[in-house]
């Protein structure tokens, strides 16, 4: 099969993106008041999610040292629901994966998946919380703020998840997830909150250059309006390709440390998740590879149509059954078809397209990293003279090598 060339593109996001992350972490915490609820030689666990966040090492140890200056005691604990299999040392790895371990933090990394009900709310959802977390004299919670990847809501996801959902380990997120998150994330962290020594949260939100955006140092009674103010703005940062309709987008790789969904459905089309309209409609989606940092975890493979058998080869089917069971979003991890390699992904896909060199083609690295793509001349014609896209004439050709595995172009 002759397959069409591609020409790469830039597309240029609104950023400024914060240059010094220990020292945006230094200013926040120079700010903090916290009104005589610190004693020295407190503990405070430092819960940390498994989302992959642009300067999540540097905003951890800067944390860490903060507490420390302020005579508390710090250790890191996961906030990950199901994540990392559902178990104690599954999270701890997925954390020291995301560059967070005893060496680069200097403090302790504890896990256990023992949780406490602190209550029931009106809707009949049980709020589970991890014991580890309830042991510690403070909480602090780190956390992006992003649009999630299957409700909307004014507040999505952020610090009341992470309180909610994360630190409810598997039970409480598995719990949370049988009713609206829509509707429960708020009351539940709300109820928390009221309940757990939370000294403070950190928020981040990103741009679609993939840098960290803003930094807020919360107090809890601020963490409701924290969140819907950084969704909004996490909104109008949020990065997407500019092309409603391909017959075949090409996605390098995907993985939990891109998306929680593996790939982020509000870029490839919600409809893929949910269901509804499809906007936008990319008819095919392959995916070729699953990242190091998902250890087995493929959730959300279901949304692609064509895949890889190096990429079915390393999936943990226990660890992404887990989380699918947990979200309750099925879906989320059937099999794609799968295929011997790359070149025959790509020839699949494009079958069923009458000219495969007149095909509308998109290729992506993965779903977070959207500011260079590369698209087949029949898309140029709606690029060329946008405000912010750069367009390269050359073109380029897709190329395997004697695996079938396709080659990296020069970003």
């Amino acid at each position: 099969m002759q397959l069409p060339e591609l020409y790469r593109v830039r597309q240029r996001f609104a950023a400024h993106s914060i240059a010094d992350m220990p020292a945006a972490v230094r200013a926040r915490f120079a700010e903090f008041d916290p009104g005589g609820k610190v004693k020295p030689g407190q503990s405070v666990a430092v819960a940390v999610a498994s989302r992959g966040t642009h300067d999540l090492r540097e905003l951890v140890v800067a944390t860490v040292q903060c507490l420390q200056e302020m005579g508390l005691r710090p250790h890191i604990i996961p906030a990950m629901g199901s994540h990392g299999g559902g178990t104690a040392e599954g999270q701890l790895a997925v954390l020291r994966g995301l560059g967070i371990s005893e060496q680069t933090t200097g403090v302790p990394l504890r896990a256990s998946m023992e949780v406490r009900c602190l209550g029931e709310l009106d809707s009949g959802a049980k709020v589970f919380f991890a014991e580890d977390a309830l042991a510690a004299d403070h909480l602090v919670v780190i956390n992006r703020v992003k649009p999630h990847t299957a409700f909307r809501a004014p507040v999505e996801s952020g610090l009341c998840k992470i309180l909610a959902v994360g630190l409810g380990r598997q039970v409480g997120a598995s719990n949370m997830h049988r009713y609206d998150l829509a509707k429960t994330i708020v009351p539940a962290a709300e109820l928390i909150l009221s309940k757990v020594a939370v000294l403070c949260g950190l928020a981040v939100t990103e741009n679609g250059r993939g840098g960290s955006e803003h930094l807020v140092l919360a107090r809890p009674e601020e963490f409701v309006e924290t969140d819907r103010r950084l969704l909004e703005e996490a909104w109008r940062l949020f990065p997407r390709l500019p092309v409603e309709r391909l017959d075949l987008l090409i996605v390098e790789r995907m993985g939990k440390d891109v998306s929680g969904a593996g790939m982020d459905p509000n870029v490839i089309g919600f409809w893929r998740r949910e269901g509804g309209e499809r906007s936008p409609d990319y008819k095919v989606v392959v995916v070729l590879d699953l990242t190091p940092a998902s250890h087995g975890n493929a959730t959300g493979m279901g949304m692609a149509d064509l895949t890889t058998r190096r990429f079915i080869a390393q999936v943990d089917f226990e660890a992404t059954y887990l989380n699918a069971l947990t979200s309750r979003i099925f879906r989320a991890a059937r099999q794609p078809l799968v295929v011997e390699d790359d070149r025959r992904a790509v020839e699949a896909a494009l079958s069923a397209v009458p000219d495969s060199l007149e095909a509308r083609v998109g290729r992506i690295l993965d779903t977070g990293n959207l500011e260079t793509f590369w698209v087949s001349r029949p898309v140029l014609a709606e690029l060329r003279g946008r405000q912010g896209i750069e367009i390269d004439p050359a073109p380029l050709a897709l190329e395997f090598d004697r695996r079938g595995r396709l080659k990296p172009f020069p970003s």
